[in-house]
C-alpha cells in the first residue's frame, strides 16, 4: 500500500509483485480506507470545506425510531 500512496500505478506494482493479472491487485486497494477517503475528498463540491457529514442528533434520533 506505500506503493499506491506514493503514486504508482496498480498495474506496475501487480507486475513487481509478480501477479499473473493487475485485477489481482483490487482486494488490496479496495481494502484501503485511506484512499477511499482521498477519492471521496476529491468529490466534494466548490465552496465545501472537505471531511465527513456529521448528521445532527434530530436526524439520527428520526431514524433510530423507524
Amino acid at each position: 500500500m506505500a506503493l499506491v500512496h506514493a503514486g504508482v500505478d496498480p498495474t506496475v506494482i501487480a507486475l513487481w509483485m509478480g501477479h499473473a493479472s493487475p485485477l489481482s491487485t483490487r482486494p488490496y486497494l479496495h481494502a484501503d480506507m485511506r484512499l477511499k477517503q482521498q477519492a471521496a475528498d476529491r468529490l466534494t463540491p466548490p465552496g465545501t470545506p472537505p471531511g465527513r457529514y456529521q448528521a445532527p442528533d434530530e436526524l439520527l434520533a428520526f431514524l433510530a425510531d423507524l
